[in-house]
């Protein structure tokens, strides 16, 4: 390569600058206190990513409803609370001018059991086995909840911005309450928000524009979005591309492509067999694509899951199918990964899949979820990560920590 053009900046269609374009795409951090706050441990986290040199940190899903949670330790909006919390969390990571955004999310039904006992969704329409022994069956959304909801990731922005973040982006993706919205499979409405396409997508266009309005023109808006769910009669190729479209015509300012649920993992990698060989030779999961849709969009796309080296991100960036480079787990395990891109290393992650060699056990444990989840929680704590640690010893770090969380969580429905 002639020349390193993760090093470039990226002017976003808001007028807000991105220092380079490599960014760290959203992780579960787990670390939100028992009362959903964002503590010290998320501020030593974030301020640590902000000094190895990545250009935008997306943080884990924060919820926009504290009674809605995806898991124990999510951070979530409570309109009677103050947002200190906030503000000593960004005022730790929007350094060396870094952009730091805030996902927000709600869960719709993909929340526990031990959560929520009546979770919502646009129908009510439980998961299939396995996942539908983890979760309640849903119930539909009234209208008027519909619009609540929309309210609610509108104050939580507001408040990301008073807050000293620098944007926020909108977690559409993998199986939450916006990708369920516009799944064919779990949203079976007979209303205006079920149906044909144009329906399906009504939500997340009602979103974005009560989010835009919540911030105002120069405050970046992202959204997280499934290049597909990888179901039989889900969410389509072709109909994430159109929703791509529509909202890239409305003014969104970047746009991350990922895909899959947790029924059909394949953001983890998990789906090879639904990528072109070329694809993977190439590393990117959803390159293909972001090919595609960069036919029919001028938006800064941002493509995450499967990059490990330079070469590949370079080539990514070069073909132009993307403008930023989406890193997760190398992040995870290397917080100055991005440093060394940058400085022009030929360098590579070792990010390997995980296996505790017994095989019941790693159908038993999401590994790719808790060993990095052990990773983030040691930055928390002002210790660097171990990627040595053995995935038996971060299992049963796992149970301890999720059963202290158990003893405090408190069921919200």
């Amino acid at each position: 390569m002639s020349q390193n053009k993760l090093n470039h900046q990226l002017i976003l269609p808001c007028g807000a600058v991105l220092k380079n374009r490599i960014a760290k795409s959203a992780m579960s951090e787990a670390l939100g206190n028992s009362r959903h706050e964002a503590d010290e441990n998320l501020q030593k986290l974030y301020h640590r990513w902000a000094l190895g040199g990545t250009g935008l940190l997306i943080t884990g899903n924060v919820m926009v409803d504290a009674t809605a949670l995806g898991e124990p330790g999510n951070v979530a909006f409570t309109k009677n609370r103050g947002i200190e919390d906030l503000k000593k969390w960004a005022e730790a990571s929007v350094i060396e001018n870094t952009h730091v955004w805030v996902q927000l999310n709600h869960p719709g039904k993909q929340s526990p059991k031990f959560l929520s006992k009546e979770p919502v969704s646009p129908s009510a329409i439980a998961f299939g086995p396995p996942l539908g022994n983890m979760f309640y069956p849903p119930r539909a959304l009234t209208e008027k909840e519909i619009f609540d909801i929309i309210e609610a990731f509108a104050f939580a922005s507001k408040s990301v911005k008073d807050a000293g973040f620098t944007g926020v982006q909108i977690h559409g993706a993998h199986g939450y309450l916006v990708s369920q919205f516009l799944s064919p499979l779990h949203n079976q409405r007979q209303d205006q928000w079920g149906g044909s396409l144009a329906n399906r997508m009504r939500f997340v266009m009602n979103l974005y524009q009560a989010i835009r309005q919540s911030v105002g023109p120069a405050f970046p808006v992202g959204i997280k979005l499934n290049s597909a769910d990888f179901q039989r009669g889900g969410f389509t190729q072709e109909e994430s591309m159109d929703v791509v479209q529509a909202l890239s015509e409305r003014g969104m300012d970047l746009i991350e492509i990922s895909g899959g649920t947790y029924e059909a993992p394949a953001m983890t990698g998990a789906a090879p067999g639904k990528q072109k060989k070329s694809t993977q030779e190439r590393e990117a999961y959803f390159l293909g694509y972001c090919e595609e849709v960069r036919k029919r969009v001028k938006t800064p796309l941002m493509l995450t899951g499967g990059f490990r080296s330079r070469e590949g991100m370079e080539e990514a960036l070069q073909s132009g199918a993307c403008d930023v480079i989406g890193l997760a787990r190398p992040l995870a395990i290397n917080p100055d990964f991005s440093k060394a891109l940058l400085r022009g290393e030929n360098i590579t992650s070792p990010v390997k899949p995980l296996s505790t060699g017994i095989r019941a056990l790693d159908k038993l444990v999401p590994l790719e979820v808790t060993w990095y989840t052990h990773q983030l929680q040691r930055m928390g704590k002002g210790q660097e990560p171990d990627p040595d640690l053995g995935e038996i010893k971060s299992i049963l770090s796992t149970f301890i920590t999720m059963g202290i969380q158990n003893l405090r969580r408190t069921r919200t429905r």
